[in-house]
């Protein structure tokens, strides 16, 4: 076993990333899930167990996904792109600052992959429309699908990883909230100030505005996007009253995903039929499938080792549990995906003999580096994959030794940063 589940998970994660033939990332975690129970790697009540962990982050997702494509069909996503750029006034360095933390406030509110999917392709056409040279482009690009995942840390809606671990330790949305919003908030600001020196010289100083038109005329149906803030506004008052009321997330997701669905099908530019059939359906089968396996390597004495090596860092202290704790889950995010890498991290944590607020540390500092080290490969998360095919489906073309050195510099002070404030901010509620 001790050789076999290691060998099950690379096949497992490998297809998943590749994707074969376009094999179903469902089918490839499915897949592997019934070899790990025919392997006897793991057993049904494996199954069972990892089921009750996992299906409030996956069809909270899902709900995430169905909100975002709504509000993209309705034009809510390519108003506010249009209205940075208005706001930005031809200036070119405060454009690539609007479209960088507009890409953050979409991330935080609706997921990194709405992010990455949704507002990137805007964000292009938007630029575009100002005529400017291809080269000057790519900044914009690259900074939209780099802020998507370094701000989903701040509310457990941001992002799967984080979903996944609030419900495997049992942390409510006003208690991760709690935690996260100022490790989140330093992790936006350091991303931008990475961006703007790294892409210093390819950031326009002005632009033409005035070839941009009125924000109002991306909206395909006034009436429903009035609505739409509406339902946001009581959205967020429900994912904070969440807690206090003991119902789970996926269930407020939900019923505004189907308030949304239902006040759009009576719009005759919105078909709410195919919107359904676009949301990620499968990931309900990867998710149980994925960690399937993943538990598959805790039962092989592979959690065993990472628990020891975060062992060792959480007794040096609330800095090295935190700094150390998070380019852990990094590392392991950018080499092997971070969705099993958030489950395989935690598994370890909870396997490990510590308390109040190094333990805290341990679990947030996994949330962090799961959410920002995948950006340093183009494996480390499917999102980042399927942003690449998007990209280069639009005429942008990036290759991936490319990518991995813009990554890779980009990634890790901001990942430090980051990590460094959240070691601030337990100090500061602990002391």
């Amino acid at each position: 076993m001790a050789i076999v589940a290691p060998l099950l998970f690379i096949l497992t994660v490998g297809l998943v990333i590749w994707q074969p033939r376009k094999l179903n990332i469902g089918w490839s975690a499915s897949g592997g899930a019934l070899l790990a129970v025919l392997l006897g790697i793991v057993g049904w009540h494996d199954i069972i167990e990892v089921t009750s962990i996992v299906w409030n982050a996956t069809f909270t997702f899902i709900g995430i996904i169905l909100i975002s494509i709504v509000l993209d069909e309705i034009g809510f996503f390519e108003w506010s792109a249009l209205h940075m750029a208005r706001l930005a006034r031809g200036n070119g360095r405060r454009l690539f600052i609007y479209m960088v933390l507009l890409g953050a406030a979409v991330s935080v509110f609706f997921a990194n992959d709405g992010a990455a999917l949704i507002l990137t392709p805007i964000v292009l056409a938007t630029v575009r429309a100002l005529r400017l040279d291809e080269r000057l482009v790519l900044p914009f690009v690259m900074a939209s699908g780099f802020i998507s995942d370094t701000a989903s840390t701040p509310l457990i809606i941001s992002n799967l990883v984080n979903i996944v671990a609030a419900d495997f330790f049992g942390v409510g949305f006003a208690e991760y909230a709690g935690r996260m919003i100022v490790p989140g908030l330093i992790a936006i600001g350091a991303s931008l100030l990475v961006l703007m020196l790294y892409y210093r010289k390819s950031i326009p100083v002005r632009y033409d505005d005035d070839q941009l038109g009125d924000p109002m005329t991306a909206i395909k149906d006034v009436r429903l996007f009035r609505l739409s803030w509406v339902i946001l506004a009581v959205l967020m008052a429900a994912y904070l009253s969440s807690e206090w009321l003991s119902v789970p997330v996926c269930v407020i997701a939900g019923l505004a995903a189907a308030a949304l669905l239902i006040a759009a099908k009576q719009s005759p530019h919105i078909r709410t039929g195919d919107i359904v059939k676009q949301a990620p359906w499968s990931i309900v089968i990867f998710s149980i499938g994925m960690y399937v396996v993943v538990y598959g390597l805790r039962n092989a004495g592979f959690t065993d080792h990472l628990s020891e090596l975060l062992q060792w860092f959480a007794d040096r202290g609330l800095f090295a549990a935190s700094v150390g704790g998070g380019f852990v889950a990094a590392i392991l995010s950018s080499v092997m995906n971070n969705l099993p890498t958030v489950m395989v991290d935690a598994l370890a944590i909870s396997d490990t003999e510590t308390t109040g607020a190094i333990r805290e540390a341990l679990i947030y500092a996994n949330v962090i580096g799961s959410d920002l080290g995948p950006k340093m490969t183009p494996i480390g998360s499917l999102a980042t994959l399927i942003w690449l095919h998007v990209l280069s489906r639009k005429g942008v073309s990036i290759s991936w030794r490319d990518y991995m050195k813009a990554g890779i510099v980009l990634t890790i002070p901001v990942l430090f940063i980051t990590l460094c404030g959240l070691y601030i901010w337990l100090y500061v509620l602990y002391m």
